[in-house]
C-alpha cells in the first residue's frame, strides 16, 4: 500500500522539488504556498504534518507550486507581503517590498520625532509602488500628509487599497506623476522619500529569472547605469523642499559612491551620513537642504 498523501509528506517533497528547481528558499515557499492553498496560516501547519491532505487541497497547492517552480514569486502567488509588521496587497504591477527599505521609513520616523514643531510634516514619496512608504509613515507619524507619486496608475490603485485596508487614505494624496512633473511649481515639502528605480541595464540582465521575468521593469532599471533617474530626483527634489528639509533615497550599495557625488554637485543640499542596511551595506542615503 502507497504511503497516503500528508501535509508533512507534501511540504517534504515539494521542499525537495523546489530545491531541485533553484528556488532561495524551497522550504519557506512550500510552507507559505500549503498555507495559502490550505486557508491557514503557516504557525497552523506545524500541528497538521499528519492530516491527510484531500485531492482538492493538493490541486490547489500543485497549482501554485508548479508556477512557483516557473518563478513566479511567491508573493504574486499569494498576492500579499508583509513589510514593517504589516500585511500589504502587491500585484504584478509593484515591486515586492524588501527589508531592506524598512531602514528607508524607519529614518523617515526617526527625522519626524525630531522636529520642534507641531505643524502639519509635510512628506512626498516619489514612486510609490504598493503603497509601503507613505502607508507606514501615515501610520506612525501623526501630524504627516503624504503626497504619493508614481508614473504607473495600475501601481497607484494598489497603493489606494492598500491605504483603504490600513485606514490612512484620508492623509494621502495621490498623483500619478513623474517624479514631481504633475505637481504646482510651488508645492513644497519637508521631507521627501524615495525607493527609486536603481538597477543599471547590466544589472537588470543578470538579475534572477525570478525579478526580471516578472516584476514591473519600470520600477527597476533607474538607466544605462543606474543613476540617470535619481539625478533628475535629486535635481527635482532641491526646489521642492523647505530650507532645512530631508531627501532620503534608497540605493544599490554599487551606485552610493555615485549618488553621494550627485548630491555633493548640487549646491543646495549638504549631504548627511548613509544608513547602512542589516548586511552593513549602504542603502540609504540622505541629503539636507541648505
Amino acid at each position: 500500500m502507497s504511503e497516503s498523501w500528508t501535509l508533512g509528506r507534501l511540504l517534504r517533497w515539494t521542499t525537495d522539488y523546489l530545491q531541485q528547481q533553484g528556488a532561495e528558499t524551497p522550504r519557506l515557499d512550500a510552507e507559505v504556498l500549503l498555507a495559502e492553498s490550505r486557508g491557514c496560516t503557516r504557525i497552523a501547519l506545524y500541528t497538521a504534518f499528519d492530516e491527510p491532505a484531500d485531492d482538492a487541497l493538493r490541486d490547489r497547492f500543485r497549482k501554485l507550486v508548479k508556477r512557483r517552480a516557473e518563478g513566479t514569486p511567491v508573493a504574486y502567488l499569494t498576492g500579499r507581503r508583509e513589510f514593517y509588521s504589516l500585511s500589504f496587497e502587491v500585484t504584478p504591477d509593484v515591486l515586492i517590498p524588501r527589508p531592506e527599505t524598512e531602514h528607508l521609513v524607519v529614518r523617515l520616523i526617526d527625522l519626524a520625532k525630531q522636529r520642534s514643531s507641531a505643524s502639519p510634516l509635510r512628506i512626498a514619496d516619489v514612486g510609490v509602488g504598493s503603497g509601503i512608504i507613505s502607508i507606514c509613515a501615515a501610520r506612525h507619524i501623526s501630524q504627516a500628509t503624504i503626497a504619493a507619486l508614481d508614473i504607473s496608475p495600475a501601481a497607484l490603485e494598489v497603493a489606494k487599497r492598500n491605504a483603504e485596508t490600513h485606514k490612512v487614505a484620508d492623509r494621502i494624496e495621490w498623483s500619478e506623476s513623474d517624479l514631481f512633473s504633475a505637481l504646482p511649481p510651488d508645492r513644497k515639502f519637508d521631507l521627501v522619500a524615495s525607493n527609486p528605480p536603481y538597477v543599471s541595464e547590466p544589472e537588470f540582465a543578470a538579475l534572477p529569472k525570478t525579478v526580471r521575468d516578472f516584476e514591473p521593469r519600470i520600477a527597476l532599471v533607474g538607466g544605462p547605469t543606474g543613476v540617470e533617474l535619481i539625478a533628475r530626483l535629486v535635481a527635482e527634489s532641491a526646489p521642492r523642499l523647505h530650507s532645512g528639509g530631508w531627501l532620503l533615497l534608497e540605493i544599490s550599495p554599487m551606485i552610493e559612491p555615485a549618488v553621494r557625488r550627485l548630491i555633493e554637485q548640487h549646491g543646495e543640499f549638504q549631504p548627511g551620513p548613509t544608513v547602512k542596511d542589516f548586511a552593513h551595506q549602504p542603502r540609504i542615503v540622505q541629503a539636507q537642504k541648505r
